[in-house]
């Protein structure tokens, strides 16, 4: 897949299994290989050492693929490629006669697809940080592990690359982008579907994100489903608490997993009681409003319910999280002493995220 800095390297391995432990759908890693060879980079010092790594991944199609196509002003290429990947990762569309009801059914599923990815990073954490067209797959999968960042305190603005001075692909705006990276997809196909559709089509995008991503952080929660409003409510105030509090992303999930008891549904003040510090006036507000919202939660639940909630609780919140410290951990007995067992005990417990360390 091309040559890059041996940390280059290192970092993708561990973005890849870290993801996919996770349950983001995620290409990984079959090799990575030194190269011996001095690599020369304007963004990291220089000369560094070098590898060539093969990743493998359902499709090594992207958007950009298509974009090429249509500025080089070649329908043929864009009807052949569009029929190849039909015909291959979308068996849905494959199956309709008609061509443009096909083609539409093509960019329909893509689109939840791609909801749905957005929402498995947005739940777990994950900044990309590089969401050019070129870096979406046409089989809505996550790829391409550049200056990515798990976050650590909840921060919607942070931005994992230092050369995104405008944010453009910060924490927040991923889902954001991923639309109109499927809006601008839209310039190659309506060569050979009506763009009007695929613009109806494409405004299902936000209900669809917010469905997968609601789903996702009810199980952080422990929670396998909650009527409405209630899910709403409580996912968006423990948003805004986490925006307020310093516990960090992660760590708030890990200590209701560690701290959750049955008995909170009668005693909304146990409910965090002993690690859970709002850091001013006005978070300690959120604090008592989260409170009471996660115990009128626990009331929809019956007694077997209330018993799911801690697994479920320790299913969905890993105890192993790819940090940046970490990285950068492994990575400095790798420069000095070419000592890569650090890297294979974090590739392990980031592989078995949801086992004690």
């Amino acid at each position: 897949d091309g040559r890059l800095t041996l940390k280059g390297g290192v970092r993708e391995v561990l973005a890849a299994e870290a993801l996919h432990a996770r349950g983001v759908r995620t290409s990984r890693t079959l090799s990575m290989i030194e190269t011996g060879e001095q690599l020369f980079r304007g963004d990291e010092p220089s000369p560094t050492r070098s590898s060539v790594m093969v990743r493998f991944s359902r499709s090594h199609i992207r958007f950009g693929t298509f974009e090429r196509l249509d500025y080089l002003d070649r329908t043929d290429l864009i009807l052949r490629l569009l029929e190849h990947v039909t015909e291959y990762y979308y068996p849905a569309a494959k199956a309709i006669s008609d061509r443009g009801d096909r083609y539409l059914q093509f960019y329909r599923e893509l689109v939840e697809r791609t909801a749905e990815l957005a929402a498995q990073w947005m739940s777990v954490g994950f900044c990309h940080a590089v969401l050019n067209t070129d870096n979406m797959s046409i089989t809505g999968e996550s790829f391409d592990y550049g200056p990515y960042a798990f976050i650590d305190q909840y921060d919607p603005k942070f931005t994992a690359a230092y050369i995104d001075y405008a944010s453009r692909y910060c924490y927040r705006t991923q889902p954001a982008i991923c639309h109109l990276n499927l809006r601008m997809l839209q310039k190659p196909l309506q060569r050979l579907m009506p763009q009007d559709e695929m613009e109806s089509v494409l405004e299902r995008f936000e209900d669809q994100y917010w469905q997968f991503y609601a789903q996702r952080m009810l199980h952080k929660l422990g929670f396998d489903s909650l009527p409405e409003p209630l899910a709403s409510d409580l996912i968006n105030q423990t948003l805004d608490l986490l925006n307020s509090v310093t516990v960090g992303y992660h760590d708030f999930f890990r200590s209701l997993a560690a701290q959750f008891s049955p008995k909170w549904v009668n005693d909304d003040v146990k409910i965090f009681d002993t690690t859970m510090q709002a850091s001013d006036a006005g978070a300690q507000v959120l604090l008592e409003q989260w409170r009471q919202h996660y115990q009128q939660a626990l009331k929809t639940q019956s007694a077997d319910g209330l018993e799911q909630i801690s697994q479920r609780l320790r299913q969905a919140n890993p105890q192993t999280v790819l940090l940046r410290p970490e990285i950068e951990a492994i990575w400095e007995p790798i420069v000095v002493e070419n000592d890569w067992e650090p890297f294979h005990a974090l590739l392990q417990r980031i592989q078995n995220p949801f086992e004690a360390p």
